[in-house]
């Protein structure tokens, strides 16, 4: 089982995993030490961010299990909006992508999907929507005083885009993911001014920025490689 998966990622893919889930780890040695919640959410969120570049639905189940404790850790800090959407959407949105993506296997083979070309109206409607739930949930959030606000509120929408963009297949959702982590580093870095332990959650996002940046390339060398092949999308 261990040579398959290491003969199924590329040499680039396991140095950025390595890297990654060490970076993390050594994070939590310097600056928590007591909170494991963070430690495994952050070790599964990344291991899932691999597969997801591959294009297997298997990221997305594991997206499922992180976007539960990322809740309730973000819960214990009063970012409400961040345990909204990753409990009530990003969650349920990963399970349906997960369903999505195994009903559009490439050439039969579910370990990898096959890449959908984005069309301009579902541009436009993804857009519409994402201004909608940005306006509610300012308002939503404003009423239960989540710690800053409006960062908290750009999360929300670019999760919104990110998780719509990865239900339709689209390598754009690895970049809507990537300005997502950008937003969440800024928050996770103010909230580190009350809770050193925080810092250890910047250094997570940190590894999922280029985790994700790394998953758009790949979704766009797929995307590539597929269009010699014309598939049923």
């Amino acid at each position: 089982m261990c040579s398959k998966l290491l003969r199924y990622f590329s040499p680039l893919e396991l140095a950025l995993w390595l890297g990654s889930t060490t970076l993390i780890c050594v994070a939590f040695l310097a600056f928590d030490r007591e909170s494991v919640l963070p430690l495994l959410a952050s070790l599964i969120g990344v291991t899932s961010l691999i597969f997801c570049a591959k294009g297997n639905p298997f990221g997305q189940l594991l997206m499922v299990i992180f976007s539960l404790l990322y809740g309730w850790i973000s819960l214990s800090v009063a970012y409400y909006g961040e345990m909204i959407t990753y409990v009530g959407m990003t969650m349920p949105m990963a399970a349906l992508s997960m369903i999505s993506w195994l009903r559009h296997p490439y050439q039969g083979s579910h370990a990898q999907v096959t890449v959908h070309r984005i069309t301009l109206r579902e541009c436009q409607i993804i857009a519409l929507l994402a201004l909608v739930v940005t306006v509610v949930f300012y308002f939503i959030l404003a009423h239960f005083n989540t710690a800053n606000l409006l960062p908290s509120t750009f999360s929300v929408t670019t999760s919104f885009v990110a998780v719509c963009l990865t239900f339709r297949r689209s390598p754009y959702f690895a970049l809507g993911y990537a300005v997502n982590d950008a937003v969440l580093i800024l928050l996770w870095t103010l909230a580190s001014v009350n809770d050193v332990s925080c810092l250890s959650m910047v250094v997570c996002f940190s590894a999922f920025l280029v985790n994700d940046l790394y998953g758009f390339l790949n979704w766009r060398s797929m995307e590539r490689k597929q269009s010699a092949i014309p598939q049923e999308s």
